[in-house]
């Protein structure tokens, strides 16, 4: 998208700028009725439990701690809200994580309805950023969560995490069949981001595309 000037935006730059700002958590929403007012695009991050959702908010927002990390899979059964910007441009929203093994049903359920309503009914989601292990790569939880975007017409960006942790050779494998896996799903974006929070990369590029996703 080009400006008004007729060059295109730097989103990179504008994202860096934007998040070395205010970022502040707004609040935890256990069911739609408390959600904040739709008044700003936001952006979703979901994925398994212990894909790295914390510290990949961490690494865009550029603090240490605006996501805690639990210690127990699956303990969050809520939707954080993050406001970006003074005044607030943006939201970045964590969604629980899934694929939970030893939740009781009940649990997996309550998860189930709120994150398939909140993504069908949520007028200002721009984008949901759906994180994957690079160490395993798209698994069938994974494609359920794929599925579901599907079903809600939601677009969706894949983001391969800690691909520090694997050699070079596997992790291309790792991606060429994400690219392949993505092409089966009609919300799925067709590039693959690939990140590491702690080496910082692809964090840039990432938060450009957040940026761009919800503004542009």
């Amino acid at each position: 998208m080009s400006d008004s000037t007729g060059e295109e935006r730097d989103w990179n730059e504008e994202a860096r700028r934007l998040f070395s700002g205010r970022v502040e958590f707004q609040l935890s929403a256990p069911a739609l009725k408390f959600l904040p007012d739709p008044d700003v695009p936001e952006i979703a991050f979901c994925g398994r439990s212990n894909v790295g959702k914390s510290s990949l908010l961490n690494a865009l927002t550029g603090r240490k701690a605006i996501a805690r990390t639990s210690v127990t899979p699956g303990r969050t059964q809520e939707l954080n809200f993050f406001e970006v910007g003074e005044p607030t441009l943006i939201r970045l929203v964590d969604m629980p994580g899934y694929g939970f093994a030893k939740a009781p049903p009940a649990v997996v359920e309550k998860w189930r309805r709120l994150v398939r309503d909140f993504l069908r009914g949520r007028v200002v989601l721009k984008r949901t950023l759906l994180l994957v292990d690079a160490r395993h790569g798209v698994k069938p939880v994974d494609a359920e969560m794929m599925k579901m975007l599907d079903e809600a017409a939601v677009g969706y960006r894949i983001v391969l995490t800690k691909a520090d942790k694997i050699k070079a050779s596997e992790l291309a494998a790792v991606v060429a069949a994400t690219e392949v896996e993505a092409r089966k799903h009609s919300a799925a974006y067709p590039v693959i981001h690939v990140t590491s929070s702690e080496l910082k990369m692809g964090i840039e590029e990432l938060r450009g595309a957040v940026l761009q996703d919800a503004l542009g």
